[in-house]
């Protein structure tokens, strides 16, 4: 295990005037957090980023080509034991979060890729902090491990990730975010996730039905909130724990986010959106996903529908989270009011960047709005 790796015995070289801050290595710095990791620590750290394939081409940063899922990186013996050297803090923000692929895939990048970085960690006697989900919290069944293997197999490997970092005994922290938002102020976000994906076609009236209770909580905080946060328990050197980066009890309900979609299509001028149906999560299962499989439905409409289910079966909870935002070296504690505020702004930037599509469905006939299932 790595806690048993030989540390170098060769003392690393003085550093120059222009590296007299510490050096960190960020992997998945390409990634949606990623980008916005860089924006927050660059002004206190020296960024070595792994990359693989596609080049950031941030001055703010060093890149380190290599491959999270080979031996040392990819690196020679030499390399590997001169950047041992070197790096003071390893962030490991890389992970496997397209659950279409095939749940091997998942569950190498995101097991092996922490086993490499864990080595290097030991190796540079530097803390390791690692990125992990909320929702190793959320246990799938066995019928949503079976429908939805992709997202099982996600899970599976964030809470494995999670047991061979305390394994490793090595300083450093866990960090739990929950479903990242754009950033509270301009609701921008670097690539279009789940999340963005689901509001916009509610907001286009493009999903009829929805699994879930109106009472259950969708935990969201937006990027700016957890970058911070992250930065705080780094550069605060905090060398144990778990914390949750997580809305906790301010988190929105579902019909909130709902009706929020509805006011803001309104606002822009478009057709009253077609509100989602809300149907028991217990009955997914049972009527939706089977009517989705057994239907003429365009397959377009058909994976849509599999998509949110799929979302919301892992992301909805009826209980909320702990939270340790706001807690000291741990960013600031979000309220209800924040983030209401910051989904209307991650709306605007949705709309703002889709003006074509908009004023398609400005011109497009309301449709009749269907009656939700009572809670």
């Amino acid at each position: 295990m790595p806690r048993h790796l030989p540390r170098p015995t060769v003392q690393p070289a003085p550093r120059t005037s222009a590296r007299d801050r510490p050096t960190l290595l960020l992997t998945g710095g390409s990634g949606v957090l990623g980008r916005a990791l860089i924006e927050e620590l660059a002004a206190d750290f020296d960024l070595l980023c792994l990359v693989r394939n596609r080049p950031l081409g941030d001055p703010r940063v060093r890149e380190l080509r290599g491959d999270l899922l080979a031996p040392r990186l990819g690196l020679s013996r030499l390399a590997w034991h001169e950047l041992a050297l070197e790096v003071d803090v390893v962030l490991h923000s890389a992970a496997e979060t397209n659950w279409r692929m095939r749940p091997a895939d998942i569950e190498r990048t995101n097991i092996h890729g922490t086993e490499v970085v864990l080595d290097l960690a030991a190796r540079a006697d530097a803390p390791l902090y690692l990125v992990s989900t909320a929702f190793v919290a959320s246990t799938p069944s066995e019928e949503d491990a079976r429908r939805f293997p992709g997202a099982a197999a996600y899970l599976a490997s964030k809470t494995r990730a999670e047991q061979l970092v305390r394994e490793a005994d090595l300083p450093g922290a866990i960090m739990r975010p929950s479903v990242v938002m754009g950033d509270s102020s301009t609701g921008r976000i670097a690539g279009q996730q789940g999340l963005t994906k689901t509001i916009g076609s509610m907001v286009l009236g493009q999903v009829p039905v929805l699994p879930g209770a109106p009472d259950a909580r969708v935990d969201m905080v937006p990027q700016d909130y957890v970058t911070r946060a992250i930065g705080d328990l780094v550069r605060g050197g905090v060398g144990s724990g778990e914390f949750w980066l997580t809305a906790g009890k301010e988190a929105p309900r579902l019909s909130e986010i709902a009706d929020t979609c509805a006011e803001f299509a309104v606002r822009r001028g478009l057709p009253a959106p077609q509100r989602p149906r809300l149907i028991p999560v217990e009955a997914v299962h049972r009527l939706l996903l089977p009517m989705l499989e057994g239907t003429a439905l365009p397959e377009a409409t058909r994976r849509r529908f599999q998509h949110y289910a799929e979302l919301l079966l892992v992301f909805q909870r009826e209980l909320p989270f702990d939270t340790s935002l706001g807690r000291p070296h741990c960013g600031t504690r979000l309220s209800h009011a924040d983030i209401r505020a910051a989904l209307v702004r991650n709306l605007e930037s949705w709309a703002d960047e889709r003006p074509a599509l908009l004023t398609r469905h400005r011109t497009a006939r309301t449709v009749a709005t269907p009656t939700e299932v009572a809670s």
